[in-house]
């Protein structure tokens, strides 16, 4: 069995990759392709700019986010997926559809 380090399963240290309420939605916004920061932040409503920072940098050290950097004027930055990146939101889409099947049990669970 492979060394998971501080993880018990390999469930846990996918939940890692993408805990928080906006890394999985970042990742979805990004399979459209690269993003700069300001279009992404638009296409998010209610993140905050200082948490969309904070996620992007937890998203690419943990190698799902790529950030290139254009020296211009003005300079440009972009995000976009990695591979691995992607591999995980395939990943994600399961469970995006068994959220979707169980909806009603959900919001159930969040009413009460």
């Amino acid at each position: 069995m492979a060394q998971l380090g501080r993880f018990t399963c390999g469930l846990d240290a996918a939940f890692a990759v993408v805990d928080g309420k906006w890394k999985p939605l970042i990742l979805w916004e990004l399979q459209e392709g690269p993003k700069r920061f300001n279009a992404l932040h638009r296409s998010l409503p209610g993140v905050s700019q200082k948490m969309l920072t904070q996620h992007l940098k937890e998203l690419q050290a943990h190698g799902v986010v790529h950030r290139e950097s254009y020296h211009e004027v003005p300079p440009r930055v972009e995000y976009s997926m990695t591979p691995a990146g992607q591999e995980l939101l395939d990943s994600l889409e399961p469970l995006g559809d068994w959220a979707t099947k169980h909806i009603s049990l959900i919001c159930a669970g969040e009413a009460s």
